[in-house]
């Protein structure tokens, strides 16, 4: 059977969360939340871009009383946070939206995104773009935190995620994972087969490849200073601790200062 090509988390916004396992969501949420306490005296409204499956937001919803918006691209990935958010019943409102084409009414204290979703931006234009449309819709003095990984994130990376297989309901995926550091391109293939109830028989399959853009440090703070944003801090995985050349993440906390 030939695998189907699909749009990007559309067939695996089911088994997205599978994958994130052993990610510590609360540990995350909590950094988020104390490099926005750090850095604004009174956030109220926060926005979170690519989201995913929203599990971010429904943790910091958990934490403190902020008014949270969460979006994402995938219309499949938002419909799973929205029967997460019903399950918890949680305060969150999610909705669909690209990051790089932002379209609010609103103005918020605080947007943030995380788990390197700025590396799906493949080149220097998308981010000044997506920087640009977060500048449109933060009151004065708001604050932008994304992170990003580094080179050295994907060659320590690349060997435990390549040939990563598993399951959950009525599907299950392969993995092939690689890093090409002349293109700095990490690529992630998943080959993802939906089963029959029988657990056995193959009903589709599909084939997903998320490509990322990986950004060194010089590269992201050169594209910064094309734009009118004050760099607050730049953090290096889940401490206050000021990045350098080696970190394998690094989350940027901007301030908004004008319009442009």
């Amino acid at each position: 059977m030939k695998p189907e090509n699909t749009e990007i988390y559309s067939v695996l916004a089911h088994l997205y969360d599978v994958l994130m396992k052993d990610v510590d969501y609360e540990m995350w949420a909590d950094f988020i939340d104390e490099v926005i306490q750090t850095h604004h005296p009174n956030p109220v409204d926060v926005l979170e871009l690519a989201c995913g499956t929203g599990t971010i937001s429904l943790s910091l919803a958990g934490i403190d009383e902020y008014n949270l918006t969460a979006t994402d691209k995938s219309a499949a990935m938002v419909d799973k946070a929205r029967q997460k958010a019903a399950e918890q019943e949680a305060r969150v409102q999610f909705d669909t939206m690209d990051f790089t084409e932002i379209k609010s009414d609103r103005k918020y204290d605080v947007i943030f995104s995380v788990f390197d979703s700025v590396n799906y931006l493949h080149n220097e234009q998308d981010i000044l773009k997506m920087l640009r449309g977060c500048q449109v819709i933060l009151k004065p003095g708001g604050l932008l935190i994304y992170d990003f990984s580094t080179p050295k994130n994907s060659l320590e990376a690349v060997d435990y995620l390549n040939n990563e297989e598993g399951s959950f309901g009525p599907y299950r995926y392969f993995r092939e994972s690689r890093y090409e550091p002349e293109e700095q391109f990490h690529f992630n293939e998943f080959d993802i087969e939906e089963l029959a109830a029988d657990g056995k028989t193959v009903i589709r399959s599909y084939n997903e490849i998320h490509k990322q853009r990986i950004y060194s440090l010089k590269e992201m703070l050169s594209i910064l200073e094309q734009t009118s944003y004050h760099q607050v801090a730049k953090y290096e995985g889940f401490d206050l601790v000021d990045a350098d050349d080696n970190s394998t993440r690094v989350t940027m906390v901007l301030r908004c200062q004008k319009q442009q």
